[in-house]
């Protein structure tokens, strides 16, 4: 009897999710209003700085436009992220019109190289995005320093990172000016689509909130919702239509409430990955530092040049077992937009080219069983040996 097919990823939604998802049904305020005000509340909450803000937006590629545009990033500025990413975390750079130059990866971590970073650096850099790639902390001790010595901003793409720590302390706690998290469908936790800006910056934070909903100085829970007639509001800059609906907001409230659970479940299916798979020619994940903690979003391994095929055909039989996976991530530099306008050639990120050409992100979502696991490793000994 054929197996059924493993999907890459799949969000855990549980009863809890549904109720919350029908109260805000029966409510009435399905838009923004209360439940996301709980959501950002309870998030802050969660990373445990009372001195944090944070927005809720509906995508990270929305928090990370906003967290540039409040930083006044614009004509004439170079920001730099690494090209071993997808395109949003370059792409807000350009709605502002500044210019990005991309750096190579640490080859172990397959985050962003500090040396790079500083090698990129000219008297037009404003800004850093460092990306925490598959949930393992970039070198944020050095990226921070480089950032201070240069007069540099610091936006934390943290897509992958929740809840990651680096030096004992949650991403989202750290020194950049603000981070950004993802919750799309198949990230740590999932609202569908959404994300969430974290900053210590209060003023950084009202203008991400008066931008998220077209510059308006008033937000449509506060107008409606007051002991007063208050349908008087301003347009004080032409905004972005960035916000959370309360429909996703509850889904995140209950999924915040497990995110350390589900780390938990994934670091355990990436144990069993790393055991299952030993003697094989491929490299696996890189380890957190003694003490941190790995989200997890990701379990990409890489080909050893012992291989006897390559990253396609690998893929395309996983793909024949009836075992779904991808690869993280096309780099920039590869791609016609990113390397025409700026000249790129693989000859530049030379770490980040090796392990695209040899790299598979495996199924990992805390619905798998252990079986599944081993279902993998299997079809992947089958496939090496």
């Amino acid at each position: 009897m054929t197996q059924a097919f493993l999907p890459f990823a799949l969000p855990e939604i549980g009863d809890e999710e549904i109720a919350e998802v029908v109260d805000t049904l029966r409510c009435g305020w399905v838009t923004t209003g209360p439940k996301a005000k709980r959501f950002e509340q309870a998030f802050a909450d969660f990373l445990g700085e009372p001195t944090l803000h944070a927005v809720a937006v509906n995508s990270a590629t929305a928090g990370l436009h906003l967290a540039l545009e409040a930083l006044g990033i614009g004509p004439g500025d170079e920001v730099i992220t690494t090209t071993h990413t997808f395109t949003a975390t370059a792409e807000v750079v350009r709605y502002l019109g500044a210019d990005v130059v991309l750096a190579d990866i640490d080859p172990t971590t397959l985050n962003i190289d500090p040396a790079a970073v500083e090698r990129a650096i000219t008297p037009r850099t404003k800004a850093l995005i460092p990306v925490h790639y598959a949930g393992l902390a970039a070198d944020m001790p050095a990226l921070i320093a480089l950032a201070r010595r240069h007069g540099l901003k610091v936006v934390e793409d943290a897509a992958h990172a929740l809840p990651t720590t680096c030096g004992g302390r949650l991403v989202g706690t750290l020194e950049s000016d603000a981070t950004v998290f993802s919750f799309y469908a198949n990230k740590t936790i999932t609202t569908g689509e959404g994300g969430m800006l974290v900053t210590r910056d209060a003023a950084l934070a009202r203008r991400a909130q008066v931008m998220r909903l077209h510059g308006m100085n008033r937000d449509a829970f506060d107008r409606f919702t007051a002991k007063v007639p208050s349908w008087y509001y301003e347009i004080v800059a032409p905004g972005f239509k960035y916000n959370l609906t309360d429909i996703a907001a509850a889904l995140g409230l209950q999924q915040l409430k497990k995110a350390h659970a589900f780390q938990q479940r994934r670091a355990a299916l990436a144990a069993r990955y790393d055991e299952r798979l030993q003697g094989l020619p491929l490299v696996r994940p890189p380890r957190p530092a003694p003490g941190d903690t790995h989200a997890w979003h990701l379990y990409v391994v890489r080909l050893t040049d012992e291989a006897k095929l390559g990253r396609d055909e690998l893929i395309e039989r996983l793909f024949a077992a009836g075992i779904g996976c991808s690869v993280h991530y096309i780099p920039l530099h590869l791609h016609p937009y990113w390397r025409d306008r700026y000249g790129l050639v693989p000859e530049q990120f030379p770490h980040s080219q090796h392990a695209y050409e040899r790299m598979v992100s495996l199924p990992l979502y805390t619905r798998m069983s252990e079986a599944d696991v081993d279902r993998v490793a299997r079809a992947l000994a089958e496939a090496l040996t």
